[in-house]
């Protein structure tokens, strides 16, 4: 039986945002303020949780796999201490600029992968992220429930739910998330 997900952006919403450049090594990944609790109200809620995200940096040769590899490992061990670890973790590694690339945002084929994977069930499931690419994405793949985190108004994607920043998101999802029947 398929259950639903709730869906993260990482640069921006897991972790804070780097500005304009790149979370490099896990020395420079922050937790971003409420993310934690927010990540745990999903678990007990019995949704699965997911991490997409786009992670440029590696096609640029900024950094390795290897040393995404070892950010999302410690990522996951934080978390799993505060029962807050993901399920499945997804990344676009491709440049902006490939044409063969058919993973990177808005496309919604990280969200299709981790659904066969997972066996998840996109209808009743909720992405957060803090672009418009993350918010058409889960349009794409048919996810219904958007959460848009930031200042900066929406171009292209109209998010069902819209915060100013991540420490409110706790309180959104636990007042918003629908039950779970076993």
């Amino acid at each position: 039986m398929s259950r639903p997900a709730v869906f993260f952006d990482r640069d921006g919403v897991v972790n804070v945002s780097p500005g304009a450049g790149y979370v490099l090594r896990w020395a420079d990944f922050e937790f971003a303020p409420g993310i934690v609790e927010a990540l745990r109200v999903c678990r007990e809620a019995g949704y699965a949780l997911v991490l997409a995200t786009s992670q440029q940096g590696v096609g640029k040769g900024l950094m390795s796999q290897t040393d995404l590899d070892d950010i999302h490992a410690r990522m996951q061990e934080r978390l799993a201490a505060d029962g807050a670890a993901f399920d499945g973790l997804y990344a676009c590694t491709c440049l902006a600029s490939d044409p063969d690339c058919t993973c990177r945002k808005p496309s919604p084929e990280m969200l299709q992968r981790a659904a066969a994977d997972l066996h998840l069930d996109l209808g009743r499931s909720w992405l957060v992220g803090d672009a418009d690419r993350d918010i058409l994405m889960a349009r794409h793949a048919g996810v219904p429930h958007t959460v848009r985190i930031g200042d900066e108004p929406p171009c292209a994607a109209v998010a069902t739910h819209h915060l100013p920043d991540t420490t409110g998101l706790a309180t959104l999802l636990a007042a918003e998330l629908p039950p779970l029947t076993q």
